[in-house]
């Protein structure tokens, strides 16, 4: 590459929506199009946030369309004072064109969760075509566009009207997504959620039903439903619970900040409306959003609801003189057995990445906080019998949890055999050179490799979440980590150094420790912290070549059945592997268009029969070894204190400007 050219011409300046289509993962999901159309979705609920829009209607068309429309004000088609061009032109082409950074009172939209300003735009430059409808001003207006680009100019058509609103009809480019169609539950439940926080709002979702080719002249018709809550988000959490057993009735409240004074932190408007109760056991169910948004990574608007709410309980019990002595309560001993529905309402919410999965203000903590603490206080103390009834699981809570890390601590002082953990499911061989243990990211993947495991030579263990980076945890307060505590006394091995003797093994249940993780980032940082792990604290079963890294498939490939050969399925690793399989599919004859291709969301989605096919039968997986030699573990260790390091930045720094061009980037 020494003779490669590198001038003035070599930069290159992306103008318009080329940005989103050079790199469409930089601005929404590109597992399929829901994300885009979620953006359009958006539009319509910030209208009914303004008060402006009292329905929002969805349209799934057979042609693989998808229509979203509103009967709110109708964005505006007059030309911009500066761009002089249709302002709704400009919305559509021009990334961070909107009317939602204007954020003083009075201005179109003071609460919006679209403050990117990129929303619409991505959707119209990731489609193959977009077709919208205006209505406003006695007027009906349309515009169309094609790959982001203007093909037909705005024009006022037909006769005039009094209604309001605006239509979109969007054909997205399959070119863009792993598949082209909006998965239909996450789409339901989308609406399903906008409904809920939106009472005076009702919402449809149609439908429609596929033709013949007979009657494929004939008028459409739809399958249609609508959500209206009338019960608000109290009843829309009820039934996310679908009937599971609570402890105390739902605590419904909300809670916004009026004209703020001159120390008020707080802008007017600002707030939240919370829906919560508790379950003394099974699956917890939690929906956080701002400014009706979905945030399904939580953030820091579910921290301030936690706070508030271990305030508020933590003083109940105080008052009440109800906590043992010796008990020391934490947010999570209060929060843990949660349930709840959180909206929030932020004047100018700061999220991580295009697709808002999580809020980052930090200073929705306190916005939080404040807002849920009084009038929890005053819930709990006008129903005392519901206050105990917290209190006395929170301290159950609190209590199991400090039995737990003290048997961890005593573990580590060598107290004797430990009791291997209950989510452990074992195998029944007690052959330690044949046995294997699945190390799972997630109860569901777990679930599924419980059923299609071999139950005589494999044992399953899933871990709840990321593992603690261990690198600079100190030895003795290892087992103070549930994760890393679980691990150690399944496998049988304490921590040790790599000069330990061979004897540290004596006890070594299982021949292959196995990680198995989702085939995408997250996956892929759960990796890295457990071999951090196993690099830092049990090198000698590195050393040894016990330790495995499960490689599930990204997608799996389903071939109709051609000639005398039936169909198949194949597995393809990553996107290189699948283009290769595609590439043998054509040259065997088989026609573009006729296999199907499925991209795992992650382990838990695989049915058991899959995780066996793919990641778990000696025949068919692919399990790769991570061994190294003594003095390849010394050289390892070096990179890792780098890389791993809380105070190795400036290192890290360094050898990201080194080698970051030689990496690939999920993002």
């Amino acid at each position: 590459m020494a003779n490669a050219r590198y001038d003035e011409a070599s930069i290159r300046v992306l103008k318009g929506l080329e940005p989103v289509k050079e790199r469409p993962g930089m601005y929404t999901r590109t597992s399929d199009p829901g994300h885009v159309i979620a953006e359009a979705i958006d539009n319509c609920v910030d209208e009914a946030l303004a008060g402006y829009a009292k329905k929002i209607e969805v349209t799934l068309f057979a042609d693989g369309s998808i229509g979203i429309a509103d009967d709110g004000r109708g964005i505006p088609v007059g030309p911009h004072p500066e761009e002089k061009v249709p302002v709704v032109e400009l919305v559509f082409t021009r990334l961070h064109a909107g009317g939602k950074f204007n954020k003083r009172a009075g201005e179109a939209y003071s609460f919006a969760g679209g403050l990117h300003g990129v929303g619409v735009s991505v959707t119209n430059a990731l489609a193959q075509r977009l077709d919208v409808e205006v209505r406003r001003d006695g007027a009906r207006w349309q515009i169309g566009f094609a790959d982001g680009d203007v093909v037909k100019p705005l024009k006022k058509v037909g006769e005039p009207t009094r209604d309001t609103g605006t239509t979109l009809r969007v054909w997205p480019n399959p070119k863009y997504f792993d598949q082209p169609k909006v998965p239909l539950d996450d789409l339901e439940r989308l609406l399903r959620s906008k409904a809920a926080f939106l009472p005076n709002v009702t919402v449809t979702l149609a439908t429609e039903r596929a033709r013949s080719a007979a009657a494929n002249a004939g008028t459409p018709s739809f399958d249609t439903r609508t959500w209206r809550y009338r019960g608000g988000i109290e009843e829309y959490l009820n039934e996310l619970l679908e009937g599971a057993a609570t402890l105390i009735p739902v605590f419904v409240g909300d809670n916004y900040a009026g004209k703020p004074a001159d120390n008020d932190p707080f802008a007017e408007g600002e707030g939240a409306a919370w829906a919560i109760t508790w379950v003394d056991d099974g699956a917890t169910v939690r929906e956080s959003y701002v400014n009706l948004i979905p945030t399904p990574s939580g953030g820091t608007h579910d921290s301030g609801l936690r706070e508030g709410m271990f305030g508020a309980v933590k003083n109940f019990i105080d008052l009440h003189n109800l906590l043992p002595k010796g008990v020391k309560l934490q947010p999570e001993d209060v929060f843990g057995r949660a349930c709840y529905v959180l909206s929030a309402r932020v004047l100018d919410p700061q999220f991580q990445g295009q697709t808002k999965e999580r809020l980052s203000s930090r200073d929705a903590v306190r916005l939080m906080a404040t807002m849920v603490r009084d009038p929890a206080d005053l819930w709990l103390n006008e129903h005392v019998e519901y206050g105990r009834a917290i209190a006395e699981l929170s301290i159950r809570q609190a209590q199991q949890r400090m039995r737990s890390a003290q048997n961890r601590i005593e573990k580590k002082k060598g107290s004797g055999v430990a009791v291997l953990p209950g989510k452990l499911t074992d195998c029944e061989s007690s052959d330690a050179r044949e046995n294997e243990v699945f190390l799972v990211e997630g109860d569901s993947a777990g679930g599924s490799a419980k059923q299609g495991r071999d139950k005589n030579l494999q044992a399953i263990l899933p871990l709840r979440g990321k593992v603690l980076n261990s690198w600079e945890q100190e030895r003795d307060r290892l087992f103070a980590n549930n994760e890393i505590h679980d691990i150690a006394v399944a496998i049988g091995v304490d921590p040790h150094d790599l000069d330990a003797p061979e004897t540290v093994l004596d006890n070594l249940r299982y021949g292959k420790i196995a990680i198995m993780a989702d085939a995408d980032v997250d996956g892929s940082h759960i990796q890295v912290l457990l071999l951090t792990l196993f690099l830092r604290h049990f090198p000698k079963l590195v050393e040894r070549g016990h330790v495995y890294i499960a490689k599930p498939p990204l997608y799996r490939v389903d071939v109709p059945s051609q000639g005398k050969r039936t169909a198949r399925k194949i597995y393809a690793l990553d996107d290189a592997e699948l283009e290769a399989i595609e590439d043998k599919l054509r040259k065997e004859g088989v026609k573009d268009a006729t296999w199907q291709v499925q991209r795992f969301k992650g382990l838990g989605e695989m049915s058991a029969e899959q995780l066996w096919e793919t990641a778990m039968n000696p025949a068919t997986r692919r399990l790769l070894p991570v061994a190294m030699s003594r003095a390849e573990l010394a050289s390892t260790l070096k990179v890792f204190t780098m890389l791993m390091g809380k105070g190795e930045a400036a290192s890290r720094r360094a050898w990201m400007e080194r080698h970051g061009n030689e990496v690939e980037a999920d993002v």
